[in-house]
């Protein structure tokens, strides 16, 4: 019997919540960057009772990404994938934000949308950051939804002074990219869906919290709803939801998990301005 397959792209405190949720009776591939991280999350689940393969991955390449793939629907029925990697601000310049987090992304939906399984679903992790970009014209939400990944680099716009910049125009780019993409994935009879958290507990949401934007974000928490921090729990369990059996009529949109951040700032809020 070929065994259902859960890939996870992205093994920090989202990527492990999200494998841990979704990877009991099946077979998990993990994939990351960091080789040690991507061992270290793999032994954990394993001691957990997990079936887990490992396989490094460079979101930006697609010869590496394309060899993912490959290797998943060699391990049976791609039914799940998430897609979690990324960078943050704080972690890298321009080019690198938006070689992982634009063009990676790109690339996943690619060739993930060749090989998922008739019935399948998958979610990529965008960001509340996608909302807060100034809007876009319609000409370049048409290009960032549909442009050929290895293009999209190549486009006019897309050429931010710094990497907060980058950041939110590849999260905006990501959900686009997720509507365009459904189309694709709707042909193998599955869907796809994206996640755009707010500020999530994880090391990388601490290193946000911790730098110079830290007073702003920590601004926007206490003005939401929620008050408090998310986290990779609340993001699996939305991920879980957008995957399973009680969301097949949803695909192609982004669900905002934020503890309402975002609907504090539209509302106007003096303490969210800064």
């Amino acid at each position: 019997m070929s065994a259902n397959v859960v890939v996870v792209i992205g093994v920090g405190g989202m990527g492990q919540s999200i494998a841990r949720r979704q990877g009991a009776g099946r077979k998990v591939l993990l994939a990351d960057f960091n080789e040690e991280l991507l061992s270290a999350a793999a032994e954990t689940l394993r001691g957990e009772g997990h079936d887990v393969v490992t396989r490094p991955v460079d979101v930006s390449s697609r010869a590496s990404v394309t060899a993912l793939a490959d290797e998943a629907a060699a391990l049976g029925s791609v039914v799940e994938v998430a897609h979690t990697a990324g960078l943050s601000p704080v972690q890298a310049p321009v080019a690198a934000i938006l070689e992982v987090d634009l063009v990676g992304v790109a690339l996943v939906l690619e060739e993930f949308g060749r090989v998922v399984a008739p019935g399948g679903a998958g979610v990529v992790i965008a960001s509340m950051g996608g909302y807060m970009i100034a809007p876009l014209d319609a000409a370049q939400e048409q290009a960032l939804a549909h442009a050929p990944a290895d293009e999209l680099l190549k486009l006019p716009f897309v050429a931010p002074e710094t990497s907060a910049g980058a950041y939110s125009l590849a999260k905006r780019a990501n959900q686009l990219r997720v509507q365009g993409a459904s189309v694709q994935w709707g042909v193998r009879g599955a869907r796809i869906n994206s996640i755009s958290p707010g500020v999530i507990s994880t090391p990388m949401g601490r290193e946000e919290l911790e730098s110079g934007n830290g007073a702003q974000m920590r601004a926007m928490i206490d003005a939401s709803a929620a008050k408090r921090l998310g986290t990779p729990g609340d993001i699996a369990e939305a991920a879980a939801f957008l995957l399973g059996p009680t969301a097949t009529f949803i695909s192609g949109t982004d669900l905002l998990v934020d503890g309402g951040v975002v609907a504090a700032i539209r509302a106007s809020r003096p303490s969210v301005r800064g």
